[in-house]
């Protein structure tokens, strides 16, 4: 009696049972490679027609959860569960989860904005959200930045949407804006000629637009000459460092002084009252 119960147990509800869980598994396990290589043959397409890497990462990304989603539906139809009433249930639920991490959708709706309007690209330096890197992803919900000291900065894309944008790497060329101040009693021509040589030495500075070398300001201890070549985006920063340099050291071979603040402090002699 024993024997014949547990086989019409195993026979009519075990069994069948473990054939749905593996068929569930099985339908999950395929059903994410399918989506896996569905969302890479799709972003190859995009890219091969020119879409922007951003955007295409953004689509790939929510194309895959989306198939992914429909998966686990048909793997829960393939347990015997009513997908009806879990997408009832997951509707509801979605609902009090969107109340509850508005911030992430909102986050998410950054994420699509940034990627259809592109204030930015992967690869661009940027400053934005109180901070500053190379854009290393733009996901559904974060922007990764690299700062130049090799720090990840992982910033909310609502945070970096409404925030005002600095793209340091959209044009080609940049301007580097640097002041020199020399004393009253330097000769000003000469000193301006000495930069100007320096500049034309450098190769790295662009001949259009011109090297603007100018008189800026009389200040209360030197004369300010504003210094502003153009270069090429990449050569920004080495150019600065080489012109600070080599401005210096030309200006020390030649005996014009920079001025640095100081006090002088007058001393005057006290006479004695008589007792």
């Amino acid at each position: 009696m024993t024997e014949i119960t547990l086989s019409a147990l195993w026979g009519d509800y075990l069994l069948p049972w473990l054939i749905r869980v593996v068929l569930a598994l099985v339908i999950f396990y395929v059903g994410r490679i399918v989506a896996k290589w569905g969302c890479n043959l799709m972003s190859r397409q995009l890219t091969q027609h020119g879409l922007d890497d951003m955007l295409v990462r953004l689509t790939r990304n929510t194309a895959y959860f989306a198939l992914m989603g429909l998966v686990v539906l048909a793997a829960l139809d393939q347990l015997g569960i009513d997908t009806t009433s879990a997408l009832a249930v997951f509707g509801a639920a979605g609902l009090a989860i969107g109340l509850a991490v508005k911030d992430s959708l909102s986050n998410f709706a950054a994420g699509v904005m940034i990627a259809l309007f592109q204030p930015f690209k992967l690869g661009h330096y940027i400053a934005a959200a109180g901070t500053a890197g190379t854009v290393m992803e733009v996901g559904m919900f974060n922007t990764t930045l690299l700062t130049p000291d090799n720090k990840q900065v992982v910033v909310p894309n609502r945070l970096v949407y409404n925030d005002t944008i600095v793209n340091y790497s959209a044009e080609a060329t940049r301007r580097v804006d640097m002041v020199f101040g020399i004393g009253y009693g330097d000769d000003i021509s000469k000193a301006r000629g000495l930069i100007e040589s320096a500049l034309a030495a450098d190769e790295r500075i662009l001949k259009d637009p011109a090297p603007v070398v100018a008189v800026d300001e009389l200040a209360d201890s030197s004369v300010n000459f504003v210094v502003r070549p153009w270069v090429k985006g990449d050569d920004y920063w080495d150019v600065r460092f080489a012109m600070m340099e080599r401005i210096k050291l030309a200006f020390d071979e030649n005996g014009i002084s920079i001025p640095f603040p100081q006090q002088d402090v007058h001393m005057h002699p006290v006479e004695a009252k008589a007792a």
